[in-house]
């Protein structure tokens, strides 16, 4: 019957083209519902499918381990070649005065004793793991009980799986394009990792000329200037073997490491804390 219509003497041009033009609003309508119930549906599994990935942390965790670097400024990072000096070593930095303490992968039972510290100390120390170099690496660390991820170098891929999960993850970074480069993909501190030449004052021409970066230097930090690093424009630091002692731990001198925790979280705290970025 409509095709007799629309090909009859009786049927004027005007009423065909009028009827062409509303079939074709009809089918774009169409067109368009259909489009729009694919996109609501592939919106709704890519939801479904973010807030089931495994190990998901809240945002209000992520802004909780970032509000906690941006108030204590100085972490305990922890490699020993034994061990039984881990818990030991660890415990004098934090009867020093660290609130903040990294556990590296390179130390012997590395997450059973940051397991241990978590429980023990869950909710006054935050408690992470260093030397990460997979997703895999972070997967256990989380598992173990770690709230936060350190990377010696720049692992995108490490970065985004943290990002994904409301993890905060601090990489390791040389250069000022490492550190950009990072802050990119997802990581709000970065880690000056080696040492570089100049130190503070290197760390206060980087920051300034790119004051969106929150730079957290780990290597070339001492007891004497941490400090000055804070006051160039470090959100925090992280103290290695100044801390650490490795001949105080070898011979058991657990105290000396508690003196030193103690000398470095008083410049700290002189400086005060870090102004995060918005």
């Amino acid at each position: 019957m409509l095709h007799f219509l629309l090909f009859s003497p009786t049927f004027s041009l005007e009423n065909r083209i009028l009827f062409n033009a509303k079939y074709i609003i009809t089918k774009m309508n169409s067109l368009r519902l259909a489009a729009q119930r694919t996109i609501g549906t592939r919106c709704m599994s890519t939801a479904a499918a973010n807030s089931s990935l495994d190990r998901m942390q809240t945002a209000e965790n992520f802004q909780a381990v970032l509000d906690k670097f941006a108030q204590i400024r100085a972490c305990a990072v922890l490699r020993t070649p034994t061990s039984e000096a881990c818990p030991k070593a660890m415990q004098a930095a934090i009867d020093g005065g660290f609130k903040i303490v990294e556990f590296t992968l390179t130390t012997p039972d590395c997450l059973e004793h940051l397991s241990n510290f978590r429980s023990k100390y869950d909710g006054d120390v935050m408690v992470g793991c260093g030397t990460i170099l997979t997703t895999e690496d972070a997967e256990a660390a989380v598992d173990a009980g770690s709230e936060f991820i350190i990377t010696p170098v720049m692992l995108p891929d490490v970065i985004e799986w943290c990002k994904e999960r409301n993890i905060v993850c601090v990489p390791g970074c040389q250069t000022p394009t490492e550190l950009v480069n990072a802050y990119r993909h997802g990581a709000p501190l970065q880690k000056l990792f080696p040492g570089v030449t100049g130190g503070p004052m290197w760390v206060k021409a980087v920051s300034s000329a790119l004051p969106f970066l929150s730079i957290n230097p780990t290597s070339g930090v001492d007891l004497d200037n941490a400090g000055d690093y804070l006051r160039m424009g470090a959100a925090s630091v992280g103290l290695v073997a100044p801390l650490f002692d490795q001949e105080a731990i070898a011979s058991g001198e657990f105290d000396q490491i508690a003196k030193n925790a103690e000398k470095v979280m008083n410049n700290v705290r002189e400086v005060g804390p870090y102004v995060r970025k918005a």
